[in-house]
């Protein structure tokens, strides 16, 4: 059964974690992403981490359901080739620094002419204008300048972290995905395309002025001094490992409080309340490290989960990857490449009753699909050497 954007062409110009992580999505819901990448060493992504058959692990995850042709945007007859296989697109997804497109001639403008209800998205790191429009924007700059890596230290006079994980690079994605099929909507109503821009930084801004920029929404009222954060940040030490514990309500913090044996705390003013509670969050921390500390990870989890306190085990990647309750919901799927020998990823992670989102779609070897794809748009045999004897394509 075909997946809910089965009908859709995308032309996916990106390269790393952010477009491509976007496109695999919209590709998993049945869409026919259309990956263009570059002669010889294709998307960079093909040249890190581990790898098996000549595929690596991050370009896997970032690219099932896709299929890959091999175009030189450099040469005049590369551009007319995506240009003719813009014609038969709905959406061209493109990551390149501001103004590269412009230069290459395949920017909006340029594609428009042959598509006149295309969407065309611009995903970049910093956006179009301003000082830092024109920089390299990998994520953990992008961790840098939006404040997270701050966040992540503790305090404002603290050391700043990065996150061990491509937060905005993945957000990004989302975002992009989400502003696809949005625009596919209007499209449906319309009749009429448009482009879509956005930035790595302004996604990450979004996403931190959700919670973590409370004390500057409101303007002339800014927090004044440093932002501290607890060291605990949920993660305790237990007997044997770590637990994550969050008593974010009134009753939760109750329920802890009669479970670890400390009523004591329900008579404490300074406890008493969820704006006491967050006043006074480092004495109230430490006193529970303290408790926690002195049980064992299993004994804990029998015991908070009897009283109805949220709370989980703190998992290594190992541990993740055979967790039971995974298991029972089929989070991560396993199948065959050709080349890379057995796959486990994880699976779409929306779940579709009549239109299924498939993860299995191989990801491709780099040009696997240039003659098939170019023969559909209508590109003849002789053609197709020409070109190849070029360079053009491969």
């Amino acid at each position: 059964m075909p997946g809910p954007l089965d009908g859709v062409r995308i032309i996916d110009l990106t390269t790393m974690v952010a477009g491509p992580y976007a496109t695999m999505l919209l590709g998993d819901q049945g869409a026919d992403v259309i990956k263009i990448e570059r002669p010889v060493r294709g998307d960079q992504m093909r040249l890190y981490g581990e790898g098996s058959g000549g595929l690596t692990a991050p370009f896997l995850n970032n690219n099932r359901n896709k299929r890959s042709v091999v175009v030189d945007l450099k040469s005049p007859q590369g551009v007319e080739v995506v240009k003719r296989l813009a014609a038969d697109a709905d959406v061209v997804v493109q990551n390149f620094r501001p103004g590269v497109v412009e230069k290459l001639g395949i920017d909006e403008t340029a594609l428009r002419k042959v598509r006149s209800d295309l969407i065309y998205v611009s995903v970049s790191g910093f956006g179009e204008v301003g000082p830092l429009a024109k920089k390299p924007a990998y994520d953990p700059i992008i961790q840098a300048v939006s404040g997270l890596a701050s966040l992540q230290g503790g305090a404002d006079e603290a050391r700043p972290r990065m996150i061990r994980a491509l937060v905005p690079d993945k957000i990004t994605a989302l975002t992009v995905a989400q502003g696809v099929t949005a625009a596919l909507y209007a499209r449906a109503m319309t009749g009429e395309g448009q482009h879509l821009r956005l930035s790595m930084l302004e996604v990450v801004l979004s996403f931190l002025w959700a919670h973590e920029m409370d004390g500057h929404t409101f303007v002339g009222q800014q927090q004044d001094g440093p932002e501290g954060l607890s060291p605990y940040d949920m993660i305790y030490e237990t007997a044997d490992g770590y637990i994550c514990v969050a008593t974010v309500t009134d009753d939760q913090f109750c329920r802890f409080a009669r479970a670890a044996d400390r009523t004591e705390w329900l008579e404490d003013p300074r406890f008493s309340t969820s704006d006491a509670r967050e006043r006074h969050r480092d004495v109230r921390l430490e006193l529970m490290q303290q408790v926690i500390k002195t049980a064992p990870t299993g004994e804990w989890l029998e015991k908070l989960e009897a009283a109805d306190v949220p709370c989980g085990p703190v998992l290594t990647r190992r541990e993740v990857v055979g967790h039971d309750h995974l298991r029972a919901n089929g989070s991560l799927v396993e199948y065959d490449h050709a080349h890379a020998g057995p796959i486990r990823q994880a699976r779409h992670p929306v779940r579709f009753d009549s239109t299924p989102a498939d993860a299995l779609g191989h990801p491709p070897l780099l040009g696997e699909h240039t003659f098939e794809v170019l023969r559909e748009a209508g590109f003849g045999d002789d053609e197709l050497e020409s070109l190849k004897d070029r360079g053009t394509i491969a």
